[in-house]
């Protein structure tokens, strides 16, 4: 072997190395490429229904309370948000897909067996967290309503209200992914149910102050169906996770 050959060699071990990273970062930048591409088609879709989706949101509301627009660029930038959730609904599949198609390779032919059914129920969780969120939201709308009284005249602005309504959907829906994280740990030998039990009182305490940071609008209505709903999640995830023998 030559010195030069000496002096080359480890150049090429140094590109050996470098090569799984950067196909790693190109694969990450072509998954979110077409993650943007999929929440752009499903706001496009959410932009052409602004009116009748904006309908169905308010209709929590009593009708004989006006709602109003306080600034030129309100009409816009509440179509704009609602675009922009119904986006992030629409192309949830899309997102969850290629979630999996990225952090896959990591994971051995075991586990991605063990996963892989998963990812649907993710999507389903999602879309039990939305629907929750739209059965809690009228009773949060009076609740909050409720302390008008006789002395106040209440002009809400819609633009305040729905910023409160997609956030509540949004945390709902995320949140609501909790026992799909909890199962994917446990497949891959990071969380066990005995853990999960003996961890039950700081579980709570969690969930109690995430459901109360990740709800707007100050009520008591939103954070105790969004921690009961999470806590009963919780359980149930436990029992399944030992039912697996984990």
């Amino acid at each position: 072997m030559t010195a030069v050959d000496r002096v080359s060699e480890p150049s090429t071990t140094v590109d050996e190395r470098v090569m799984p990273l950067v196909d790693h970062l190109a694969e990450l930048r072509t998954r979110l490429i077409w993650s943007a591409l999929a929440i752009g088609l499903g706001a496009s879709i959410g932009f052409a229904l602004a009116d009748p989706i904006i309908a169905v949101l308010r209709a929590p509301l009593p009708p004989d309370l006006p709602v109003i627009v306080t600034s030129i660029g309100d009409a816009f930038a509440i179509k704009l948000r609602i675009s922009i959730v119904a986006g992030i609904i629409l192309a949830m599949p899309v997102l969850l897909f290629h979630l999996w198609r990225f952090i896959a390779p990591g994971l051995t032919a075991n586990e991605r067996r063990a996963i892989l059914p998963w990812i649907p129920a993710a999507l389903a969780f999602f879309a039990l967290g939305v629907g929750l969120a739209y059965v809690v939201m009228p009773f949060a709308a009076q609740f909050l309503l409720s302390f008008v009284g006789e002395t106040l005249t209440p002009l809400i602005s819609i633009r305040e209200y729905l910023d409160f309504v997609t956030t509540l959907f949004l945390a709902f829906g995320i949140l609501m992914e909790f026992p799909i994280l909890l199962v994917g740990l446990s497949k891959v030998g990071i969380v066990t149910s005995e853990r999960l039990r003996r961890a039950r009182r700081m579980a709570i305490l969690g969930i109690a102050v995430f459901a109360a940071v990740a709800t707007p609008g100050g009520d008591l209505v939103s954070p105790a169906a969004l921690g009961l709903t999470l806590y009963i999640l919780f359980e149930a995830t436990t029992l399944v996770i030992a039912r697996t023998g984990r």
